[in-house]
């Protein structure tokens, strides 16, 4: 496990922002079909990207993962009704 004061920068966003997501989520001001809609924007960036920037793809497609495992995470640990089917 990496402590915060030896995670890199980037670790660092990742930890706050995924906390923040978790957080407005339970306090439910973010909704499931919120959680939905960000996943299609991010999905779609992650269609657009160019296919000369290969490190810029990878990094898209990975966000498009790590926000699905974040949506599975806070369904499961908030409830509510199941998502949309698309």
């Amino acid at each position: 496990m990496t402590m915060i004061g030896d995670a890199t920068s980037g670790d660092k966003t990742v930890i706050i922002l995924e906390t923040l997501i978790c957080y407005l989520r339970e306090k439910n001001v973010l909704t499931r079909a919120d959680l939905e809609n960000l996943c299609r924007l991010i999905d779609a960036r992650a269609a657009s990207v160019d296919g000369h920037m290969n490190c810029v793809a990878a990094a898209a497609e990975e966000a498009s993962r790590d926000l699905r495992a974040l949506k599975e995470f806070c369904g499961h640990r908030y409830g509510g009704k199941r998502g949309r089917q698309s």
